[in-house]
């Protein structure tokens, strides 16, 4: 076994059980690592799109503002996150407008920001969010393991040869039935029944997952690098971990963000869109 392999393998198993053991908990351990999730992936992004190059001043008020939303993913008021990202993205925003700039930083903080807020949101507390966490991390993660088999096996017309070369409509075919299958089993064994409406909102996270994923090549395809970092021993970097996932939780927090009201429900959870509680 090559050095490499085994550096893959044990920062595999090492990530793989703080992850878990953070998501069986709950709390504030979760809190926690969804707040780390996003400052990482923030310096990731601004690494990436050399945002300290291009914007030095907004990038510092983009970091502070991470920062603190950060701290308040894990520690403060969850109902002031959506708050303070919305307030720090029309910040930035503005500052790109006014001096000039890029405006990946905006979409930076967006996405970093919302990458924490909505894994928090999720996972939330008790058995309920224990469930909704479950059945994303079910998709996502069988979406991608069998789009990669699917597309190995029966190859096929691409999916998006510009962007991803090596991802197909088979795989990504493959990927979703596999998705709508384990996100049923999770709702299965959760709650005791199955809906159709399950069904749906599995094939629709799935979706998700890839674009997140397509996204995320685009980026590097854009800037010319390969890795968003080397921060994980042989896996790359945290958004080359998270692509599909935080996209899927976007999709998720979003809906149940927007259904609630609509729907004139107050204090509605993740748990109780996805499962119908």
């Amino acid at each position: 076994m090559s050095p490499e392999l085994k550096r893959r393998i044990w920062s595999g198993l090492v990530m793989a059980a703080v992850v878990l053991a953070a998501t069986w908990v709950g709390g504030l351990p979760f809190r926690v690592l969804s707040a780390a999730i996003a400052l990482l992936v923030y310096f990731e992004w601004s690494t990436i799109t050399k945002l300290t190059e291009r914007n030095y001043g907004a990038n510092l008020v983009g970091w502070v503002g991470i920062i603190l939303l950060s701290a308040n993913i894990g520690f403060g008021d969850p109902d002031m996150s959506m708050p303070l990202l919305s307030g720090l993205v029309i910040t930035v925003a503005l500052m790109v407008l006014i001096s000039g700039g890029t405006w990946w930083l905006p979409g930076g903080v967006l996405y970093s920001g919302l990458s924490g807020i909505s894994l928090a949101a999720i996972r939330d507390v008790g058995a309920g969010g224990l469930a909704a966490i479950l059945f994303v991390f079910a998709v996502v993660w069988s979406t991608d393991i069998l789009a990669y088999f699917v597309g190995r096996a029966l190859k096929g017309p691409k999916l998006a040869p510009r962007i991803s070369p090596g991802k197909t409509w088979s795989g990504a075919i493959g990927g979703t039935v596999s998705a709508i299958i384990a996100g049923s089993l999770v709702s299965f064994w959760a709650f005791g029944r199955l809906s159709v409406w399950v069904v749906f909102l599995a094939f629709v996270l799935s979706a998700a997952s890839q674009i997140g994923d397509l996204f995320e090549s685009f980026i590097k395809r854009r800037f010319g690098v390969k890795d968003s970092s080397q921060l994980i021993p042989g896996h790359g970097g945290v958004m080359d971990r998270v692509d599909g996932l935080v996209f899927a939780c976007f999709a998720v927090f979003l809906l149940a963000l927007v259904y609630g009201p609509l729907r004139g429900h107050v204090g509605i959870t993740v748990a109780d869109f996805i499962f119908g509680l």
